[in-house]
């Protein structure tokens, strides 16, 4: 079935339909990941946007639960070059597109996603809007017609409505290994070293499954969760995860989050980077395509290192905002941004970008580590 990809600028794209049928809107952007289109799917950053990936062709491994970063996707819309309909890998047990199919996700294929990715790169995001339904002047009336992501709130769409403590499957799946050791096909998990609280802005699995691999256990609240109700819990730490949406919408988190600042060591992920930045008194800016894939290079101002990073993220950090007592500690080396920062007198520190990777490079798992010490120091 014919398919159309209409821009709110009224550039338009036909291609083919897969998965779902009907007419979607939402801000449109591409990722760069060469792999790891399920993860990208089931990603709650998403939430509200229409994604596009560069990689030429998707669906080549199918899909497996075990790789899901959400309970479902969370996209508004798939665009892609060439869909995979015979996916090849033993651990797949369904298509991409009946996948998306059974969860009503639309999907457009046939595209050229690389001139739509220059068009993005030279005008910035747009809203956007497939359609099996409409003509080209009504999809580009109804991409129009969209919503911003500037001053949206899709977090309280994603976040958990009740707490819960993480207890599924966190083992690391390795090879066989007689020089080291691994026996496999699992890592066998370490003890507890540390009791957090987890607040879900949009929680990624992997992101669970690497605080419980470094030895945390994980107390997951909702995103409404007061700082009192927190700081009842006792937690030895807190964590602050990604999500959705434009961070100087969400006043009511980081006006709670203030409040914690001082009182436990916290560690906060891409969206629990910028919300910390506005509980330091700093703000926050729409970028013009944003970072999403796991090519972006990060350079750590302490070390001089540089790291291959995961992003997935549409705003940053002004760093001309935040308070003297909060140091940039990394930044973007393509444009220049914000990607990292601590506090100088408290046991704070964040990341604009995802160390738990899935998909993407393993550079800056160690932070998980960092987190752990920085309790310890402060427990000492």
């Amino acid at each position: 079935m014919k398919a159309i990809l209409a821009l709110e600028d009224g550039r338009c794209f036909e291609g083919i339909s897969f998965g779902a049928t009907g007419t979607t809107t939402g801000e449109i952007c591409f990722n760069t990941s060469m792999s790891g289109y399920q993860e990208v799917i089931t990603d709650p950053s998403y939430r509200g946007q229409i994604v596009a990936m560069t990689y030429p062709q998707i669906g080549n491994y199918g899909i497996n639960p075990e790789d899901a970063e959400s309970n479902g996707p969370h996209i508004r819309a798939f665009v892609i070059g060439e869909l995979c309909e015979v996916p090849s890998n033993w651990r797949s047990n369904q298509t991409l597109s009946a996948y998306l199919a059974e969860h009503g996700i639309l999907g457009i294929e046939d595209i050229d996603t690389r001139a739509l990715t220059k068009h993005l790169r030279t005008l910035g995001a747009l809203r956007a809007c497939v359609t099996t339904e409409l003509d080209a002047e009504a999809a580009v009336a109804a991409a129009q017609a969209a919503p911003p992501m500037a001053g949206s709130d899709f977090v309280k769409e994603v976040s958990t409505p009740t707490s819960y403590r993480w207890e599924a499957e966190s083992r690391e799946w390795v090879l066989p290994n007689a020089s080291t050791g691994a026996t496999g096909p699992y890592a066998e998990l370490p003890p507890v070293r540390h009791r957090i609280v987890a607040y879900d802005f949009g929680l990624k699995h992997n992101i669970l499954r690497r605080l419980r691999q470094t030895g945390f256990d994980v107390e997951v609240v909702s995103s409404s969760t007061t700082a009192e109700e927190v700081m009842a819990m006792n937690p030895d730490g807190i964590f602050l995860s990604n999500g959705p949406g434009d961070p100087a919408a969400l006043d009511y988190i980081y006006l709670e989050l203030r409040k914690l600042i001082g009182q436990k060591p916290i560690f906060g992920i891409c969206l629990g980077n910028q919300l910390l930045a506005h509980a330091f008194g700093g703000s926050t800016f729409k970028l013009k395509f944003g970072h999403r894939g796991g090519n972006q290079p990060v350079k750590d101002l302490r070390s001089g290192k540089i790291s291959i990073t995961s992003q997935n993220h549409g705003f940053a950090v002004d760093a001309a905002t935040l308070p003297d007592d909060v140091e940039v500690t990394h930044i973007n080396l393509n444009d220049g941004t914000v990607e990292g920062m601590r506090h100088k007198i408290h046991p704070v520190f964040s990341v604009q970008y995802h160390p738990e990777a899935a998909p993407g490079p393993n550079d800056a798992s160690y932070f998980f580590e960092e987190f752990a010490a920085l309790i310890d120091q402060s427990k000492q």
